[in-house]
């Protein structure tokens, strides 16, 4: 239907009505809302189903609806099919038919494997970072694929747009302001993201990530990486700067939250390298390590709290106490 939108606009001149618009990814996006009504109307995300409501329909243990989770993703109908071949099948369809197929219907796309390339580097990286130049070294040295960097740039906009991928920027926490470049990409579904790979490259720690990302964009935060400047001095002492990560800044409002994911935190190396950029950050916002260990929620005498992953997954007021 042709100028829709001036239908629309004219319905919400009456009394009592409340108005809600569905629409195919190739004709109706979040950026054509903002262009098309101004203010005049509400976007509201529906996400995939999170672990919390995933879990409340799944009749297994939390550690085996875990496994199917991070396999299989969020999306309502892949519950109701009851073999694997027929979850995989039906993804991998959501993904050519739907997916793809819109993006490359919106954008007059002539053949849909070079976004398709982009898609998968970004599948097997998730929580790396990148940025359309090194993107563009990637296909030339390893897949001998021909793209112009604003072709991959316009693409990875495409990707985001369509609601398949989400870009997290960095966030310098000693000096409060944003880094643009390089940036990292989560899914916004480990189904979809799984289904990209042929569901190869299980790697649970990255999956995990993906995971918290996605739970804290539905608990309503802002989310950024975390970048801390350290000053240190070598053998010869000499000063020279070093950079801690934070895996996520999480802002709401006036309160702020730094978050570190540790599939694992079983000996005192690994809990040192996960302490050390929170232990550098020098505010009294609150630091958390979501670990995948059956753990007792704790506090450390530097307030640092450690955390289950499925505690904070089933809690929705886990980040509040």
């Amino acid at each position: 239907m042709s100028n829709f939108e001036a239908v629309l606009n004219g319905l919400m001149k009456l009394d009592n009505v409340d108005i809600y618009v569905t629409g195919s990814n190739s004709k109706f996006l979040s950026s054509d809302i903002a262009t098309e009504f101004r203010g005049r109307g509400d976007e509201i995300r529906i996400y995939p189903l999170s672990f919390s409501e995933f879990m409340s329909y799944y009749k297994g243990s939390v550690q085996e609806g875990w496994k199917e989770y991070y396999t299989y993703g969020g999306l309502p109908l892949v519950l109701l099919q009851k073999k694997e071949e027929a979850k995989m099948n039906y993804l991998k369809e959501q993904l050519q038919n739907v997916y793809l197929n819109d993006i490359m219907n919106r954008y007059n796309l002539r053949n849909d494997s070079k976004i398709g390339s982009i898609l998968e580097v970004l599948a097997s990286g998730i929580g790396s970072y990148t940025n359309p130049l090194k993107l563009l070294n990637t296909f030339k040295s390893t897949l001998n694929l021909s793209l112009s960097y604003q072709t991959i740039d316009d693409y990875l906009k495409d990707l985001k747009d369509s609601f398949l991928i989400s870009k997290i920027t960095r966030y310098d926490i000693k000096k409060k302001k944003e880094i643009s470049t390089p940036s990292k990409y989560y899914f916004m579904d480990l189904g979809i993201r799984n289904a990209t790979l042929g569901f190869r490259q299980q790697e649970e720690n990255h999956i995990m990530e993906n995971i918290i990302y996605l739970e804290l964009l539905k608990r309503g935060y802002e989310v950024h990486v975390g970048v801390v400047e350290v000053m240190k001095r070598d053998e010869n002492n000499k000063q020279f700067r070093t950079y801690y990560e934070v895996d996520f800044v999480a802002s709401k409002g006036n309160n702020k939250l730094y978050i570190q994911s540790a599939l694992l935190m079983d000996n005192k190396e690994k809990q040192e390298q996960e302490t050390k950029s929170l232990m550098n950050i020098r505010d009294f916002f609150k630091k958390i390590i979501i670990v995948k260990d059956d753990i007792k929620r704790k506090r450390d005498e530097n307030g640092i709290i450690t955390m289950s992953l499925f505690d904070f997954l089933l809690d929705e007021y886990s980040l509040d106490y």
